[in-house]
């Protein structure tokens, strides 16, 4: 079968420019379908991507062929004759997007994922594919080396590892499921139950500890492929390549990731990482740990267990599943609890996280709205699109999903008396839908709703179906304070707080206080103040950045303040009642005495 072939070189990188090609030998005698992705798996927003297309055209045989824009991301090419020859599209892509979801090009990097910037070839999506990545044109780029998990062709023109040249993939769907990034970065690697992985850092990062990163990112490999693959410790990434990539952007403040069949594309803030020398873990190396310990978990719970609404993708336009707290909830649970059971956080540190988790869902309304299930199904509407109301009106189905496993997790291991647990529900899951995702001649196909509560009450041997769904589909609180007892973590309510609150979130903007969000039944919204409103003062008093806590500490719950507030260009004067801060946060703490079935959770 002959492939379909694409070219991307770094265009004009001052320009933030690539330029792409897309070569078919047999095209639709009807006239070639082109469409450019209109969102990328694991981020569940429309996107647009083919906005970013700044020119495009087509030729056969040296001649040029007329195309006709369908739709906002799809073209068509005229019909051609037998022998017109291939057909090329050409077209140059605007990248400018630093983030993991698109792709971004300067004079100091470039980075793509190939849902952003390779059509695809509407009919021929089983076709293999060739993809030559160029280096850009000038001196300035000669060190330039590409890292990538896609597979290196053979013969001439196929790529050296890391080096510019032609990559490999069976079919669009594995094409675009292989992020690449381009530059001047700084690598190292590791093996992981005998599978290579490489660690790459893009942007500035003095005294860069990298190999105390290798030794921790190993340690967090080989737990979770041992977890999964308890007898062989073989790991998923072997059906499709035979190594792991984790490719991290460095900023100043950054923060994300986007997993990926056999890579990750991250982005950290430069002072989260070990510098050597330290032997010391900060709070932000271990925020970065379990990011990369959430992305590698995808490898197996999304990337090859997937929800049947994923099986195939279909990326012209939303796909709705209400298992997202399944496969981003649970797997949220994991990248923390891994890091406990490997000793990468104790388990005081790892308590005092899950807590930090509770509390977090506790301070919003938005969960006695809207269940779990509902927030995956509305992902594409609510969650990857919050505006000023959405504290009141969401929940999470990354937080209150790790509860949830959580909450699952514990209630099999004390009904079982510790013989069960969240972990072989997670093999199951493996061993039935993601063992053989990519197997050749597999038939592929994701888990239902119903397959996955059936499978909970057989693997546990226990009636889960009422607590599942109760956790699921309800928005009741999570009955988390028993079943920690029963594990020797105590949970206790916090006393109120004496302290004045105003129940806002704010922002500086431009030497102002700008109130971004009212809190359900606190005492700004009960005042009148609205999302977007300028806070000018109190009681008189100017309110400068970063001083409204300091002046609300001089009065207590109960006292009426003035505030003088800008919405658009009025002056308000709303008269408001101070309240308390709101008693819904828990203390959580181990128990001295050691606790057996505490250890066998935690692995310590």
């Amino acid at each position: 079968m002959t492939p379909i072939r694409y070219a991307i070189a770094p265009l004009q990188p001052e320009a933030h420019m690539f330029a792409v090609t897309v070569t078919v030998d047999a095209p639709d005698s009807a006239g070639q379908v082109f469409t450019l992705p209109a969102w990328i798996p694991g981020s569940y927003m429309i996107r647009d991507f083919a906005r970013n297309i700044v020119r495009i055209r087509a030729d056969a045989g040296g001649e040029p062929v007329s195309l006709t824009k369908l739709d906002k991301q799809t073209w068509q090419a005229e019909p051609l004759a037998a022998n017109a020859g291939p057909l090329t599209l050409s077209y140059e892509v605007y990248a400018w997007d630093l983030s993991v979801r698109a792709a971004h090009l300067d004079t100091t990097h470039g980075f793509f994922n190939g849902s952003s910037v390779f059509l695809r070839v509407v009919g021929q999506d089983e076709r293999p594919c060739t993809v030559d990545i160029h280096a850009p044109a000038g001196d300035a780029y000669a060190d330039w080396r590409v890292a990538t998990s896609l597979p290196e062709a053979k013969g001439a023109g196929g790529a050296r590892r890391y080096g510019f040249g032609r990559y490999l993939a069976a079919d669009y769907d594995e094409l675009i499921d292989h992020p690449v990034e381009m530059g001047t970065f700084a690598l190292a690697s590791f093996r992981a139950c005998g599978v290579q992985h490489d660690v790459v850092f893009t942007g500035r990062v003095p005294q860069l500890d990298i190999q105390r990163v290798c030794r921790d990112l190993k340690q967090i490999c080989e737990a979770q492929i041992k977890l999964f693959e308890p007898r062989t410790a073989r790991a998923p990434m072997l059906d499709s390549n035979r190594r792991y990539v984790f490719m991290t952007m460095v900023t100043t403040d950054g923060y994300g990731g986007l997993e990926h069949r056999a890579s990750t594309a991250l982005m950290c803030a430069r002072n989260d990482l070990p510098v050597r020398g330290n032997s010391e873990q900060s709070e932000g190396y271990r925020t970065f740990l379990g990011l990369c310990s959430h992305e590698y978990f995808h490898t197996w719970n999304v990337k090859r267990i997937k929800p049947a609404a994923y099986v195939p993708y279909q990326l012209a336009q939303e796909t709705y599943s209400p298992l997202l707290w399944l496969f981003e909830g649970f797997t949220s649970y994991y990248d923390d609890l891994i890091l406990a059971r490997t000793g990468l956080v104790t388990e005081k540190q790892y308590v005092d996280i899950l807590a930090k988790t509770w509390n977090g869902v506790l301070r919003g309304s938005g969960r006695t709205k809207q269940s779990v299930a509902e927030s995956a199904f509305d992902a594409w509407t609510k969650y990857y699109r919050q505006d000023e109301n959405a504290p009141n009106a969401i929940v999470s189905y990354y937080t209150k999903g790790s509860l949830v496993a959580l909450a699952l997790d514990l209630t099999i291991r004390e009904k079982t008396k510790g013989r069960k647990s969240l972990d072989d529900v997670m093999r199951a899951l493996w061993q039935r839908y993601g063992r053989d995702f990519y197997a050749p001649g597999a038939r592929q196909r994701g888990v239902t709703e119903a397959e996955v509560y059936a499978l909970f009450d057989e693997i546990s041997g226990l009636k889960l179906g009422n607590l599942l769904r109760a956790l699921t589909e309800g928005t009741g609180e999570i009955g988390l304070v028993p079943l920690f007892r029963a594990f020797g973590i105590r949970a206790e309510t916090q006393k109120p707080s004496a302290t004045a609150v105003l129940g806002i979130k704010s922002r500086t903007d431009e030497g102002w206080v700008r109130v971004t969000q009212v809190l359900d039944g606190g005492a700004g919204q009960q005042g009148g103040l609205s999302a977007g409103d300028l806070l000018a003062a109190v009681d008189g008093l100017r309110v400068a950045p970063g001083q409204l806590d300091k002046m609300l500490a001089r009065y207590r719950p109960g006292d009426e303040v003035a505030l003088h507030v800008f919405r658009r260009d009025e002056l308000h004067v709303l008269p408001v009642t101070l309240a308390r801060e709101p008693a819904t946060q828990y203390k959580v703490s181990v128990e001295a005495d050691k606790h057996a079935g505490r250890a066998r959770w935690l692995g310590q």
